[in-house]
């Protein structure tokens, strides 16, 4: 058995309600949003963000119908976010099936990324679950801002590392933070313990989105885009950053034209991954990656043992040892 399918098995018989429950959230009337919604449901990922909520609920005490609550939320306005995000990027494929905007048009994307956005909202409104709310539509807030500050930098590729930091907060760690203080909260943990809680899964998605750029240099295609991905739409991850950082002026000159000009032309890209490769941004990526991971397994700490606490540990090395 694989470790995430491990984790997974602690939390079954959640896992198995909250399947239930979210399918219930999305239904609907309309017949051509309700096909879409199947789609939606068949084609579900790995689920570490409702695992996130489920364990940490357990680490405070138990899940309950606010636990449920908070695991749908999150997972509606995650939805949106990637079904706002392909049509953004205009990408044809997500987790290796086609994404909405590839099968049903923008158009159709776009009005189905509102749609789950507002049953998220009317969710916590109707469960009287207002800090839910709260903490999530930040988490919300500032995956649009992120979003926006990539998409500006990479107009100017002047991406310094702490501007990179700062936009995978932004993009990928506020959810699963999000996550772990929506869990704590909804096992009525206090304040101080959703603060802790929320830095756990800051640390966490930190190390996860770090992990999810270096695949991008990887020869195997193993997450369902293809290899150079982010540098053929610009986009200045760790790797490029440190190499370039770590290179004298004509180098830096000769690969900021190659991004500029030549992301489309699959040689040229291949000559970029090389460079960081020579340059050592993989092997520092993945020293900062770790670092993160640490620091995430370092916040429980001060947690008594038990087996929620464990499986969180298990989770964030599964985030840095995963191969897709």
């Amino acid at each position: 058995m694989s470790e995430i399918k491990k984790i997974k098995a602690l939390v079954k018989p959640e896992m198995k309600e909250f399947n239930m429950f979210f399918k219930e959230a999305v239904k609907t009337k309309v017949p051509l949003l309700d096909i879409v919604m199947n789609y939606i449901i068949r084609r579900k990922g790995k689920q570490m963000r409702p695992m996130f909520v489920f364990l940490t609920a357990i680490l405070f005490g138990e899940v309950n119908k606010s636990t449920y609550t908070a695991a749908t939320l999150i997972e509606l306005m995650h939805t949106a976010t990637l079904i706002h995000d392909d049509v953004v990027d205009n990408s044809d494929k997500r987790r290796g099936f086609f994404s909405i905007n590839a099968l049903w048009k923008s158009k159709i994307a776009v009005l189905t990324g509102d749609f789950l956005l507002s049953k998220g909202l009317l969710l916590a409104i109707n469960n009287k679950e207002y800090q839910l709310l709260e903490i999530v539509s930040e988490a919300v807030k500032e995956i649009a801002e992120g979003e926006l500050l990539q998409i500006e930098k990479s107009r100017k590729l002047d991406i310094t590392e702490e501007t990179y930091f700062e936009i995978i907060y932004k993009k990928t760690a506020t959810l699963i933070a999000s996550c772990t203080a929506a869990g704590a909260k909804s096992a009525n943990a206090n304040d101080e313990d959703i603060q802790k809680l929320k830095e756990f899964g800051k640390y966490a998605g930190i190390a996860f989105q770090i992990k999810d750029d270096l695949f991008d240099y990887q020869k195997t295609n193993l997450t369902g885009k293809p290899t150079g991905n982010d540098i053929k739409e610009k986009k200045m991850t760790l790797p490029l950053i440190y190499a370039l950082n770590n290179s004298n002026n004509s180098e830096k000159k000769k690969i900021l034209k190659i991004i500029r000009k030549y992301n489309s032309n699959n040689d040229k890209v291949k000559e970029i991954i090389d460079f960081v490769k020579n340059k050592g941004g993989m092997d520092y990526s993945e020293k900062k990656m770790n670092e993160y991971k640490d620091k995430a397994i370092q916040v429980l700490d001060k947690y008594p043992d038990s087996t929620a606490k464990t499986a969180l540990i298990d989770l964030v090395k599964y985030i840095a040892v995963r191969k897709k």
